[in-house]
């Protein structure tokens, strides 16, 4: 079991910047391939961008690849999402996950942490 916390959400212009962060309880977070999710009002989640445990390799949505950057801190059990060039239509809830290794599915989600982007 792993507790994730996000914070750093907030309201930003169009075309501004933000980091998300997602802290994690327990010792094996290095253990974890990590993802961020959002989630609009009255839209199904979606998958946003993914981490492996050591940092080598991510993965992210068509939408908005080339303007977030997923990265992890193991010493600090801390994820990130930078995100920029920020756009209305990004405004969402946005959730930290965890996946065990070896296992298809997120197991492991946080509280959400709100991001809203004016025009």
């Amino acid at each position: 079991q792993v507790q994730l916390v996000e914070s750093g959400g907030g309201l930003v212009q169009a075309g501004g910047s933000l980091k998300l962060s997602c802290a994690a309880s327990g010792r094996a977070f290095s253990s974890y391939a990590m993802g961020w999710f959002r989630q609009a009002p009255g839209k199904e989640r979606e998958f946003v961008g993914g981490i492996n445990r050591d940092n080598s390799s991510t993965y992210y949505a068509n939408s908005v690849k080339d303007r977030f950057t997923i990265s992890r801190d193991n010493a600090k059990s801390t994820v990130y999402l930078q995100m920029i060039s920020l756009r209305p239509e990004d405004t969402a809830v946005y959730f930290c996950a965890a996946r065990r290794f070896g296992k298809a599915e997120y197991d492991y989600w946080g509280q959400g942490t709100q991001v809203t982007v004016s025009s």
